[in-house]
């Protein structure tokens, strides 16, 4: 009974520290949370995670990561990321972009249009699902799919966020080589967050990206 018990309070205590971005007001930093300062950091993180296979897809759906939430202000999380990553954003009385400069990371284009442009899971939720996330509470997927305060939001544009799709890095790596660096350090700092496990080969694949840090 005690061990029980131990490992309940363990995971409440895990869950009080996450982030609980409904209601919040909307960011207005220049980019998401740093994912670490140093590569061996993100190493040592990377090997602390669980390896494991996937889950099973059966039950998931898009609807059970509840998004894009209110941020407060009429913002969503999408125009609060959007207005977070861009600069000279303006938004209307919804708040809505309606002008402003964007660069795509992870294959450094410019785009000066917000209809272009997506907001990024960092990890895909279905990625999640299959990493773990299939036995959380819907407020749990929620607070993932919202998460201002990890590095599991970006803005890209839509023609890679959509090429990327719900693949993990041993599937599909940004277009720009010298963005490998930071997505591997935000991949593992997400998983890390929620305590989600990796594969071998997407472990792997972490690890070669991490080679490109400097």
């Amino acid at each position: 009974m005690l061990a029980v018990i131990a490992i309940v309070s363990g995971t409440a205590a895990l869950f009080m520290k996450d982030p609980e971005p409904t209601g919040s007001a909307p960011a207005t930093t220049s980019g998401p949370a740093p994912a670490g300062d140093s590569a061996a950091a993100s190493r040592a993180d990377l090997d602390r995670l669980t390896v494991a296979a996937w889950h099973p897809m059966k039950g998931y759906t898009r609807e059970k990561f509840k998004h894009w939430i209110t941020q407060g202000e009429k913002c969503d999380t999408r125009e609060a990321v959007l207005k977070r990553d861009g600069k000279s954003v303006v938004t209307d009385a919804s708040c809505k972009a309606t002008s402003g400069k964007w660069v795509s990371r992870y294959e450094g284009k410019e785009i000066a249009s917000a209809t272009e442009m997506d907001i990024d899971h960092t990890v895909p939720l279905a990625n999640a699902w299959r990493s773990g996330a299939d036995t959380w509470t819907d407020q749990r997927r929620q607070e993932f799919a919202n998460d201002l305060a990890n590095p599991q939001l970006l803005a890209v544009s839509a023609a890679t966020n959509r090429s990327k799709g719900d693949q993990d890095p041993s599937q599909w790596k940004p277009p720009a080589k010298d963005s490998w660096c930071g997505y591997a350090k935000d991949w593992i700092a997400v998983k890390k967050a929620y305590a989600l496990n990796v594969t071998e080969a997407e472990k792997s694949a972490l690890r070669e990206m991490l080679t490109t840090c400097r």
